[in-house]
């Protein structure tokens, strides 16, 4: 009979996994490549919430809070220590006011030219994790009040009120938007004034919130030169003449209220007019140095970075707060 042959069964044979893209030679198997994906992930998200926060902005509250240590009978370092911790509670606190508006204005900012980029609006971030890490700050916010020194801690709650009310009706209403923006600086040296427990000045709040205005209005400028009315509904009610028009203003307001501030406020002592003196040429040239920044070289969308970037304003401003600073310290501690 002739020979039959027979097909031996074919072997079964695992396949040998191909990396993907981009994954790390020495990962073998699909559990190395997940955990780096998810660790890479992880990275990313804490990124982006990170920056829900406007860590660019912290510098304001470092700015505004302590400025009540112009008006502090003494500066021991208790005194101090409040202070900072009232900069830790406010920089949660507008942490906070961050997160809610870009959940509230996520669909708005979504067409901004800019603005679309941001972790919410942009999808990077859902809405809901968003809101959960809103209640992480809310709770952080809660705990350090509860833990630290024993304030007046009504500025915060202030702020935290009437931002709530901002983003969902006052940011609407056209120069009411920008007052309620510079009263909330008004509230961080407010709580300033509480850590220092020194006389509050009406001519130093005078001074914070028109120069607030000042600058909140650089930005509103810009906003109607560049974009327009369309992803701001409260500048429809604005337009450059009238953005001018209060530029000079506030201007005018804070200049003279700080000059009537040192004037009479201020502790220096005997040293009050030759701290005028020093005052009135610095003042007058970093407000009018500010004024070019907006008016002539289209600048002040980012007051902060148009005023930190101005070499001429930052040094304006340092020996601006060394005349101050050593007039107060020559008040306080007179030689024998």
């Amino acid at each position: 009979m002739p020979a039959v042959e027979v097909a031996a069964e074919p072997t079964s044979v695992s396949p040998t996994p191909v990396a993907p893209p981009g994954a790390h030679p020495t990962r073998t198997g699909r559990s190395g490549w997940t955990a780096r994906g998810a660790a890479a992930r992880m990275v990313r998200t804490t990124a982006d919430l990170a920056a829900l926060t406007r860590p660019q902005q912290w510098p304001k509250n470092l700015l505004a809070v302590p400025i009540a240590l112009l008006d502090a009978p003494v500066w021991t370092a208790a005194a101090l220590g409040r202070v900072g911790w009232a900069v830790l509670l406010f920089t949660l606190a507008s942490s906070l006011v961050y997160v809610v508006n870009d959940v509230a204005d996520r669909r708005l900012d979504a067409g901004h030219p800019s603005k679309r980029s941001r972790p919410v609006a942009s999808g990077r971030v859902s809405a809901a994790t968003a809101w959960v890490f809103a209640a992480t700050l809310t709770a952080a916010l809660a705990a350090g009040v509860v833990a630290g020194p024993a304030l007046a801690w009504w500025p915060v709650a202030g702020y935290l009120v009437l931002n709530l009310a901002y983003s969902r009706w006052l940011k609407h209403v056209p120069l009411v938007d920008i007052c309620v923006v510079a009263a909330g600086f008004v509230l961080r040296v407010l709580l300033g004034y509480a850590a220092t427990a020194g006389p509050v000045s009406a001519w130093l709040l005078t001074t914070v919130f028109a120069t607030c205005l000042l600058l909140i209005l650089g930005k509103r400028r810009q906003e109607l030169a560049v974009d327009g009315a369309a992803h701001r509904p409260a500048l429809r009610g604005y337009n450059l003449n009238l953005a001018d028009q209060l530029l000079t203003v506030n201007a005018t307001v804070a200049v003279i209220g700080f000059l009537l501030y040192l004037h009479s406020d201020a502790p220096v002592g005997v040293y009050r007019n030759a701290l005028l003196l020093s005052a009135v040429p610095l003042v007058l040239f970093g407000i009018s140095r500010y004024l070019q920044a907006v008016l002539v070289r289209r600048g002040g969308g980012d007051p902060v970075r148009t005023v930190l970037r101005d070499r001429l304003i930052v040094v304006a401003a340092a020996l601006l707060a060394a005349s101050v600073g050593i007039a107060l310290l020559a008040a306080q501690y007179p030689s024998s």
